[in-house]
Order: structure tokens, then C-alpha cells, then sequence
């Protein structure tokens, strides 16, 4: 599903090409129990074009498709995982990186529990961006301890332009924790989602 505004400022809910379906779940994968214990909010941020739909397809699907389409929007799914031996229901919210969709993301930023905030290594402009998506979550409304993950995404193309060396260290001045990732080939994916998901229901259960 994704949700825009046409220019009039009509909300319109559709079917997006990019992440459509592509990784939905429901209570049936558990025949057993249907009946979600936790729910976790995951919000994707970072600018177009640095593979946020790719990395959350690959974790949820193990699947890649190399061909670029836009998040027009927004896009929403939901995927079951077990955390810390709890079955967990996870939303992920895949958020446009595209400037012409601020005024729709913005509406989505509270509530959350974690986010990915992604950057192409390959593309200086798009990690220069990054303190300029903390800034806008943050006057959006998200959680004070809201869970960032920042992600270096497409390590496995030549021409890197940010190091991890660089990249660590820029998140580790935010207090956020970095890896290196890449939707294409599977790395690091599954460890940050995991990481991700169990820092998240930790926090809820100090809560």
C-alpha cells in the first residue's frame, strides 16, 4: 500500500509498484496463536535513490530487484519475526526520499520505535543529507528514544566515496550504531534488522 496527496490535497490510498506485497504477513503464519504479543514501528529515512525498499525487501523476502522504482509516498507493510524468544509483529513504514513528499512522511514519524536511517557509500551527497533527516524525525514528533540505525547501503558496488571508518565515526558522534550494508548481495541485512528489532523490544520492556 502506499498513501500520497495529489496536489489538491486529497489523501489517496493505492497500490505501489515498488514494495507492493512484498512482504505482508498475517496471524495465519501461526495457526496456533493468533494473537500478536508485541508490535514495533520501523520507519525507513534517507534520501531517494539509496536502496531504503531494496534493504527492507531483502530482509523480508531475500529477494533483489536491481531496477530502480520510486516510493511514492509511502509504503507499508508487516512481517512477523521472534525477538528475544517473543513473537513479535514488525510495520515497517518505507518513507519517500523524495523532497516532494515531505508533508506526506512527516505524518508518520510518532509512534515509532526504530528507524533505518540510509545512506549510499557511493554517493557523498546522500550521507551529507543525514543529519538533515535526524533533524526533521526529530521535529516531527518521533520518540525521544527512538532507535537509529544507520546504514551504509550498496558496499558491494565499486567507486565508494564514504568509508566505514568514516561512516562509524559519524554515528557514533550521534550515538547511533553504523553498518555497512548491501541489499544486492544480503550484507549485514540480517544482523541489523535483528539488532535492530531486539534494541527495540528492550526498550519497550523498560517502558
Amino acid at each position: 500500500m502506499s498513501v500520497a496527496f495529489r496536489k489538491d490535497g486529497v489523501r489517496q490510498v493505492r497500490q505501489s509498484q515498488s514494495i507492493c506485497d512484498l512482504y505482508t504477513t498475517s496471524a495465519s503464519e501461526f495457526p496456533q496463536a493468533r494473537r500478536w504479543f508485541k508490535r514495533i514501528k520501523v520507519i525507513s529515512l534517507g534520501s531517494k535513490k539509496c536502496g531504503k525498499s531494496c534493504l527492507i525487501k531483502r530482509y523480508c523476502e531475500n529477494k533483489f530487484i536491481p531496477e530502480y522504482f520510486a516510493t511514492t509516498g509511502v509504503d507499508y507493510g508487516v512481517k512477523s519475526a521472534t525477538v528475544r524468544k517473543e513473537r513479535v509483529r514488525v510495520n515497517f513504514w518505507d518513507l519517500s526520499g523524495d523532497p516532494e513528499h515531505f508533508e506526506v512522511r512527516n505524518e508518520f514519524y510518532r509512534d515509532c520505535e526504530g528507524a533505518i536511517l540510509v545512506f549510499d557509500v557511493g554517493d557523498r551527497r546522500s550521507f551529507n543529507e543525514l543529519s538533515n533527516w535526524v533533524t526533521e524525525v526529530k521535529r516531527f514528533g518521533a520518540r525521544d528514544d527512538i532507535l537509529l540505525i544507520v546504514c551504509g547501503n550498496k558496499v558491494d558496488k565499486p567507486g565508494r566515496e564514504v568509508s566505514e571508518s568514516e561512516g562509524q565515526a559519524w554515528a557514533q558522534s550521534c550515538g547511533f550504531t553504523y553498518f555497512d550494508t548491501s541489499a544486492s548481495t544480503g550484507e549485514n541485512v540480517d544482523a541489523m534488522f535483528n539488532f535492530l528489532f531486539s534494541a527495540a523490544v528492550l526498550n519497550t520492556q523498560k517502558c
